[in-house]
């Protein structure tokens, strides 16, 4: 029976999945077919590197990364700030939609008819936004497969499925997190309020700890440095995305626990 329910919230979201892979495919294409303009452009390193410490920090350019190669020009463009911010909204909102949204909605008396354990019904709600998560992962991976003979992107297949495994971790978490947190609680503005608040968090963490002496200890609870930056040019660290996935499955069992012991509202 959570069978049937995954495959439920799969042909309820399968519209709005299509038209945001459809969308954020487009976007990393426009950005691709940029790529061999700046790659003529001999002196665009030479004007990263003119740019202020706080700028650098905070979009994960490291020293020595160049953009006029593919696997640089991707990690700045890309997968320091947009992926992630695009793979986040959809997970986070997919989260908050697929349990406090339809409690909100006083819906979800109609899930729960099924002959199941409300536990089961969170967890099949977390295969749900799990598949949503990777399926949106996947397109970027295919598109810039497709793009990468046709502008010289010269990836390294290997660093770009870490890369797309990187932002799955992130999705997960923070899907999840907006995912437990409904269920544990009878507030949506709580499901996206708190997985969003964590996210933004993390990467001012990440990008600026370097810079901010007093933040540097609180590296270790952002999930954004946990995976790493520029997974392009140096992939991801593996033990840290381990770590994130698993803070992401913490969160889904406490809410899935938490939510057998309290009324559900009613419309």
């Amino acid at each position: 029976m959570p069978v049937e329910l995954t495959f439920r919230g799969i042909r309820d979201s399968r519209r709005a999945l299509i038209g945001w892979c459809l969308g954020v495919a487009a976007y990393v294409a426009v950005l691709a077919a940029i790529f061999p303009s700046i790659k003529d452009m001999p002196n665009f390193d030479e004007l990263i590197e003119s740019y202020p410490d706080v700028l650098k920090s905070f979009f994960g350019i490291s020293g020595g990364a160049s953009i006029s190669t593919g696997a640089g020009f991707l990690d700045i463009e890309l997968f320091s700030f947009m992926l992630p911010l695009f793979v986040l909204v959809l997970a986070i909102g997919a989260g908050a939609r697929t349990f406090a949204g339809e409690e909100d909605a006083g819906r979800l008396e109609l899930v729960l008819a099924y002959p199941l354990r409300r536990r089961d019904a969170v967890l099949a709600k977390a295969a749900v936004v799990g598949l949503e998560v990777l399926v949106l992962c996947a397109a970027i991976g295919l598109t810039l497969v497709v793009f990468d003979p046709i502008v010289g992107l010269e990836l390294s297949y290997g660093r770009l499925v870490a890369a797309l495994a990187g932002l799955a971790v992130l999705g997960l978490l923070h899907g999840w997190l907006a995912l437990g947190v409904g269920a544990a609680i009878p507030s949506r503005a709580l499901a996206i309020g708190v997985p969003a608040g964590l996210a933004a968090a993390g990467y001012l963490v990440n990008g600026l700890h370097e810079l901010a002496g007093w933040l540097d200890p609180f590296r270790f609870l952002s999930s954004f440095w946990l995976v790493g930056a520029s997974p392009l040019q140096n992939g991801i660290d593996a033990v840290g995305a381990l770590l994130v996935l698993a803070a992401g499955a913490v969160a889904l069992l406490a809410g899935s626990v938490l939510v057998e012991r309290r009324d559900l509202q009613t419309p």
